[in-house]
């Protein structure tokens, strides 16, 4: 204790500097694994009304970290201890930097002093994080902490979202300053924090006029929304865009849901021809990568004109559109109704392209409600999927998140499963990551805890982070895990017997697991429900008693194990 003017003062460490940081900055969750040095930070986080939700795996809570800053639009939170805890945390904040979702890793590490002499868990964190973090800092001193905290949180939110890195070291952690030393840093930091940092680019007025133009004379009009404009909010600009000039949309996988999958212009169930005889595409929030065939031939036209809306002047200059629009999606998208909204136009449901679509789509969607309506069993993909999907329908609003993770499963359950409201589907992302989902499912229970979490996983996918339905169960989180069993991954062993021999051949094959695995008995260890599903009538009745009881459940549905096939990019063939 120290004395000052008669008054006692007393003194912090840093691991309370650093979560009183955190909490003045309007953290209120954070995700990790703790152990030396960073327990007493999760403790004093704890303590100042942040919740600290402890995994098993880092890579499972970076997940978490990851897809909560995607769902709140505020930076998701790791704490991992160093060396390996940091290697591990890894997998978030490289999943946060491809996705373009705001995340901190924060790392505990060895003591200054110490590095390089093969210190407790020594690695030189900063370069081990640099190919994967926007912005990288390290706390050299306990009154430089303020500083450093305010400003990973914000340079992850800034322009393109991403993930950031700071580190702790352990020496920094034990220093300590006087309670009201420690009150005037964390004024002066927050007062100095860099406001065009967090400041939205502005769009010409020129340029918007450039895009309205060419949507106008468009004769075959689409508009393509992604994960970027559900990140930016975007959904209700978009909508009054749509319904107001007609034009059909098409979202990616995870833009599904910002307008209905049942709207009336909803063009995903004829993707082929949406994209491929579009005249402009108005693409908002979303690159021209794998997911859309890079924007080019054969998929796409040669002759289409690409309007592309991005957060990131980078993006736009990399895929040179014929009119490139940096900005915010939801205001970019306001700017241009807005412009529209003076001399309006509207397809209308007769136009020649608007009736192509729509033609299109029932086609298809008939040929699948064909397949759907059957009851295959033993189960192939779309008769459980079927199930599922009217399961959930009958659920209403507020929607279920739906977590979707697997090969066979989420390709074919994206085509059938249906989503009606905004961000309210999480899957393997741009980068096709295996092993998101127990992650994803803590983080969307825990960012939205008004909505039933429902996830569809191969069992491949299941098995990367399966012991994360322990972290269900303690938390007692309203997540529904349905694994779709089917032996391995594709489904078991599909080798031909050419390529059966060598030393090995009677070893199990690559792709193959135990058969008949009880998947269900694992969440029962913890005290969760686990439901061993064979038939249409065994599975109705557990999602109805799994979806009302709204508490940790795994659903083990064993399929056919040759019902599936190798999968490994999206398959269109609509």
């Amino acid at each position: 204790m120290a004395e000052s003017d008669g008054k006692t003062s007393t003194s912090i460490d840093g691991n309370t500097l650093v979560a009183m940081c955190l909490a003045r900055a309007g953290v209120d969750k954070m995700f990790g694994v703790v152990g030396i040095p960073v327990t007493s930070l999760a403790n004093r986080a704890v303590a100042l009304g942040i919740r600290f939700v402890a995994f098993h795996n880092e890579q499972s809570a970076g997940y978490a970290a990851s897809a909560y800053g995607y769902l709140t639009g505020r930076p998701g939170i790791l704490l991992t201890v160093s060396g390996p805890g940091c290697v591990h945390g890894l997998a978030g904040l490289s999943n946060a930097g491809v996705n373009a979702w705001p995340m901190v890793l924060i790392s505990g590490s060895c003591d200054q002093k110490d590095f390089g002499r093969g210190d407790f868990q020594e690695l030189d964190q900063i370069a081990a994080v640099e190919p994967f973090s926007k912005y990288s800092v390290k706390a050299t001193d306990i009154t430089k902490i303020p500083t450093v905290v305010f400003e990973v949180l914000d340079r992850a939110v800034s322009g393109r979202p991403g993930g950031c890195y700071l580190d702790l070291p352990t020496d920094v952690l034990h220093q300590s300053v006087a309670d009201s030393e420690a009150q005037k840093l964390i004024d002066e930091a927050e007062n100095s924090r860099k406001k065009e940092l967090i400041a939205k680019p502005l769009v010409k007025n020129s340029e918007i006029e450039k895009a309205v133009a060419l949507l106008r004379k468009a004769e075959r009009p689409l508009i393509v929304f992604g994960k970027g404009a559900a990140y930016a909010r975007a959904e209700n600009a978009l909508k009054k865009l749509v319904e107001s000039t007609g034009i059909p949309f098409l979202p990616t996988p995870m833009g599904k849901g910002l307008l209905s999958d049942t709207h009336e212009l909803a063009a995903t169930a004829a993707r082929s021809l949406a994209i491929g005889k579009c005249d402009v595409a108005l693409v908002v929030g979303a690159r021209l990568n794998w997911l859309l065939h890079f924007g080019e031939p054969p998929k796409w036209s040669k002759d289409v004109k690409f309007i592309l809306v991005d957060i990131d002047k980078d993006e736009i200059e990399l895929r040179k559109p014929s009119v490139g629009l940096v900005g915010d999606a939801k205001d970019v998208v306001e700017r241009i109704y807005e412009e529209i909204k003076d001399e309006p136009f509207c397809l209308g449901k007769s136009h020649p392209w608007v009736e192509a679509i729509a033609k299109k789509v029932k086609e298809n969607v008939s040929k699948m409600e064909v397949q759907l309506a059957k009851d295959v069993v033993p189960f192939n993909y779309t008769t459980p999927l079927r199930i599922i999907r009217d399961a959930i329908l009958g659920l209403g609003s507020p929607a279920p998140i739906l977590v979707s993770e697997g090969a066979n499963t989420m390709d074919v359950g994206r085509a059938v499963l249906v989503q009606t409201e905004p961000r309210t589907r999480l899957d393997a992302g741009t980068w096709g990551t295996m092993g998101v989902g127990l992650g994803y499912c803590i983080a969307a229970a825990v960012a939205s805890p008004d909505r039933l979490v429902v996830a569809v996983e191969g069992d491949s996918g299941f098995g990367f982070s399966a012991m994360e339905v322990e972290t269900l169960v303690r938390y007692q989180l309203p997540v529904v895990v349905i694994v779709f069993n089917n032996g391995g991954v594709y489904g078991g062993d599909r080798r031909s017997p050419e390529e059966i021999t060598g030393p090995h051949k009677d070893d199990p094959a690559p792709t193959s697991f135990v058969p008949g695995a009880g998947y269900h008995v694992l969440t029962e260890a913890f005290g969760g429900k686990g439901y061993l599903i064979q038939t249409p009538d065994e599975l109705k009745s557990a999602l109805a008693e799994s979806f009302s009881a709204r508490k940790p459940a795994v659903l083990n549905v064993i399929l056919d194990p040759y019902a599936g096939s190798e999968s490994g990019r999206l398959q269109h063939k609509n």
